[in-house]
């Protein structure tokens, strides 16, 4: 296998001491300025312009880890155009939660090994028995595997076609440039909205902090929670479930069983009643001609993996 880094352009590989301390800062430092941004609300400091400005900047970038790094790149879901796999790419890296191919090569390994030894972030394998055991499991599918796990994203035996795409390849490598530029864009909305550098400094903690705060924690709940509360509709050889509660904060990634049991699909939400965000937005786009080859999985299929 070749060195990963012959194609991150000098980025630090995954799960190189580098790369850790990178998802830490990333991580960690949003939590930090959670306790502010409270006491700024109860203060009576909050102000329209920073509630705006977290929804401008968490729907897109949200819509970006699933309609883009999971629904499109990870499971080819759908396909659409050059400029829009480079908006999607785009979007996905200002959420802050690793470069494209990076993401990617992690959830198909986590599809391969669902639950079992290999998968990077299973509550279940490899953390003891009972109620300890499943604090420890939970932990380390939430955010233990960020912060502490030293195993490399292998991207060339799990993402080698998004490394042969260059349009993906060129967002993957140019990362840093979309996370500070995901960054820049509350800031310059808080300026803009309010006149004030003041005004920025807030649209970065609402736009910045307490929206990477927010999105990396819906991403760490459907790895930790929803592979371990939830009800099962479709039989699966992992612990994948369906969440309800939090399928319309994860933007409909919350129907992990039903997900886990048709990957591919476009569409998690498989019930009448299934709220999913992501997947009506990939039916709008293809209404409008920006996606087109949408996975649907026919009732046979449904009733074949139904309990």
């Amino acid at each position: 296998m070749a060195d990963d880094r012959e194609y991150t352009a000098g980025m630090p590989a995954a799960g190189s001491p580098i790369d850790r301390f990178a998802n830490l800062a990333v991580t960690v430092a949003p939590l930090a300025l959670i306790g502010f941004a409270i006491k700024e609300s109860w203060g009576g400091l909050l102000v329209w312009q920073d509630i705006l400005i977290f929804f401008v900047t968490l729907i897109p970038f949200g819509f970006g880890i699933t309609v883009g790094f999971h629904r499109l790149f990870t499971h080819r879901s759908f396909k659409t155009s050059r400029p829009m796999r480079f908006l999607w790419a785009v979007l996905g890296s200002m959420a802050l939660e690793g470069p494209v191919i990076e993401w990617v090569a992690y959830h198909r390994r986590h599809h391969r090994f669902s639950d079992a030894e290999g998968d990077p972030h299973s509550p279940h394998h490899g953390h003891g028995s009972g109620f300890v055991g499943a604090l420890r499991g939970l932990f380390h599918a939430h955010v233990g595997w960020v912060l502490f796990s030293d195993e490399p994203a292998e991207e060339e035996r799990y993402a080698p076609d998004l490394i042969a795409d260059p349009v993906v390849l060129f967002v993957d490598r140019t990362f840093v440039l979309w996370a500070v530029l995901g960054l820049a864009i509350p800031f310059g909305l808080g300026v803009a909205l309010t006149g004030t550098l003041i005004g920025g400094v807030l649209g970065l903690l609402w736009g910045g902090a307490v929206r990477i705060f927010f999105l990396h924690h819906i991403t760490f709940c459907v790895n930790s929670l929803c592979h371990f509360f939830g009800s099962r509709d479709f039989a699966t050889k992992d612990e994948s479930r369906n969440l309800a509660w939090l399928a319309p904060f994860t933007f409909g990634e919350a129907w992990h069983n039903n997900h886990h049991a048709f990957p591919t699909s476009a569409r998690h939400g498989l019930g009448r009643a299934e709220l999913d965000p992501s997947a009506a937005l990939i039916s709008l786009m293809e209404r409008v001609g920006l996606a087109w080859d949408v996975v649907r999985i026919g009732p046979e299929r449904l009733a074949s993996k139904a309990i």
